[in-house]
């Protein structure tokens, strides 16, 4: 396919009901949804196969698009411009949230026109389970359209004249200035004509939940619209049944066109934990806060006293996520694989006790933790001690094999000091000698093993020749001093190996982590930057890393996981780590700017 029928990463916005989301781009059309939560077989999936993946387009021919959200909400206004009227499409999905039962999995589109004469085009052409499950349409005149398929039904109701063209349905339609059409769609759902004013009454619903949450925020600093623009990105990809927040709502967009770089990010990782917790709390929202932990509790609980915790999980709790290629799908601008599942599930990546007894540490100091979960967290550390010194594959989940990864080490040491910290101030019991002691050998391990004085640095693992950006943790996590000489000195060489302006990457890409292909720079170690080197002093230099990196942000303040040689999005989109430590870096900037 060309790439003209591919809107660029950049060109989406997410609207989300709290269970799944859906992308919208700048010209109108919903290229990615999966029903009922995020992990779901997709019904419009475009994004990764304009032919074969379904899309739902409703524009004004002939126009210019604006794409902005109403203020305080994730509801989205795309403006149309044409050369005599203007018309805009009003979509949003209506929160499930626990004082809202009913109306689950609806998708409202409102199409309006604001100046002059406004002419639409609607297109809906579902493709169920990926594109895998044929379907059947069925018009009923006045009440709109029933997709029907074996993996689901999709109803579409409007009172607008559709006629059927293969397996899609379309219209075209006018509206005088002021006239509105509305569209709602739902999943599983019955055809019945739309009552006048239920897609209004929705609509204020949904904008009175989105200002009602907004307006909990306690962040007034200097960045305050992008603060609070990520934490609405956050709230989307949290799947309200359980808790858990998802990396990113979508799969296998590429780290490199035309690469395999190609990953489903639509499940909840331990290590998120420490970084949700910290941001959402440090912004007044704790309610997402205790959910989380609440999943994490459970997570502790079912891990069997001879295993440890598994890297990731779907919301659900479920960790086998069999990684699987779907070959029906060409990708993403041709970028095949396509991906459902993620390998990663089964890796060994130790730093994940670190950021979970983190996350359990920051928690505690505000709500203290029940005794059960520290029971659970007591054994999670008794496999830590037996395992800690063993190679693994790392935070960047690598598949060019296993090794003594620093920051692993520099998380086990976090793991066990917040235990101790713990238990000193709770009362908590526990083996805390043992647990300083362990502490210990990690922290020496790093000092000793992992510090190259030739370089003048801390390695990725010791006898490495690459940096690592995970390494600008180490005071972020108290690991060390922000203006401890060798951090120092590591933030000055990281500076010169990884750094162009204010763009980060993860690592020297030498194919050593097993993959072919390069990458993008990545978006959550340039914020990790901009926080080390305001911890480091370095506030003028700071801003001006956080400023440019601004100017990545897409047109509504998102961001995917990486950015490209030409400033364009690459991974999924848009990527939870990414907004977290936004929030993060602009917090701490913010304070030392005073």
């Amino acid at each position: 396919m060309p790439d003209t029928d591919y809107p660029p990463i950049e060109e989406h916005a997410v609207i989300g009901d709290l269970r799944t989301v859906a992308l919208v781009a700048t010209d109108g059309t919903i290229d990615w949804y999966c029903p009922q939560r995020f992990d779901a077989p997709s019904v419009f999936a475009s994004l990764l196969d304009a032919d074969r993946g379904g899309s739902f387009r409703i524009h004004c021919p002939d126009s210019r698009a604006r794409q902005l959200y109403l203020p305080d909400s994730n509801i989205l206004m795309t403006r149309f411009l044409a050369p005599r009227a203007v018309g805009e499409v009003i979509d949003f999905m209506v929160p499930v949230d626990s004082d809202v039962t009913e109306t689950p999995h609806v998708v409202v589109r409102q199409a309006r026109a604001v100046r002059g004469t406004a002419t639409f085009r609607l297109r809906c052409d579902p493709r169920f389970d990926y594109g895998r499950a044929p379907h059947t349409v069925t018009l009923v005149p006045g009440s709109g359209a029933v997709f029907e398929s074996t993996a689901g039904t999709l109803v579409l109701r409007t009172a607008l004249p559709l006629r059927v063209e293969a397996t899609a349905v379309v219209a075209e339609f006018e509206l005088a200035m002021g006239e509105c059409a509305d569209i709602v769609l739902e999943w599983n759902s019955t055809i019945r004509p739309l009552i006048i004013g239920e897609a209004e009454t929705l609509f204020t619903r949904t904008l009175n939940y989105w200002q009602a949450w907004i307006r909990r925020g306690r962040y007034h600093g200097r960045w305050r619209e992008m603060v609070l623009r990520s934490a609405l990105v956050l709230k989307l990809l949290v799947y309200r049944p359980t808790g858990a927040l998802v990396a990113a709502p979508t799969t296998s967009l590429p780290e490199e066109l035309g690469g395999v770089r190609n990953w489903d990010y639509r499940y909840t990782w331990i290590r998120d934990a420490a970084f949700t917790v910290y941001a959402l709390m440090a912004l007044g929202f704790t309610d997402e806060t205790a959910a989380f932990m609440d999943w994490l509790e459970q997570r502790c609980h079912e891990a069997p006293k001879h295993c440890g915790l598994y890297v990731l999980y779907s919301v659900d709790g479920n960790a086998d996520l069999d990684e699987l290629v779907l070959d029906q799908l060409s990708g993403y601008r041709g970028s095949k694989p396509v991906r459902i599942g993620n390998a990663a599930a089964t890796q060994l990546q130790l730093d994940i006790y670190g950021e979970l007894m983190d996350s359990v540490y920051l928690y505690n100091k505000q709500v203290p933790i029940s005794f059960q979960l520290w029971e659970a967290l007591g054994r999670q550390l008794d496999w830590l001690a037996r395992h800690w010194d063993e190679p693994d594959e790392g935070i960047w989940e690598t598949r060019g094999g296993r090794q003594r990864f620093t920051y692993s080490a520099v998380m086990t040491w976090v793991a066990f000091e917040r235990a101790c910290r713990i238990s000193r101030q709770r009362g908590l019991p526990g083996p805390t000698n043992e647990w300083k002691d362990y502490a210990g050998r990690a922290y020496r391990f790093v000092q000793n093993e992992a510090w190259n004085p030739a370089r003048g640095a801390y390695m990725e693992f010791p006898g490495s020749p690459r940096m690592d950006a995970s390494l600008l943790c180490m005071p972020l996590v108290k690991f060390s001093g922000p203006t401890d000489p060798r951090f120092l000195s590591t933030l000055e060489r990281f500076s010169g190996d990884l750094v162009s302006d204010s763009l980060v990457r993860r690592y020297a890409a030498d194919g050593s982590d097993g993959l072919t292909g390069d990458e993008g720079t990545f978006n959550l170690c340039s914020f990790w930057y901009v926080e080390a080197l305001t911890r480091a002093g370095r506030v003028a230099e700071a801003r001006m890393v956080f400023e440019k990196m601004l100017t990545y942000a897409n047109h509504v303040g998102l961001y995917a996981e990486e950015i490209g040689s030409s400033g364009e999005a690459l991974g999924n989109f848009p990527q939870a780590f990414t907004h977290l430590a936004l929030i993060s870096a602009a917090i701490h900037l913010d304070r030392a700017l005073g």
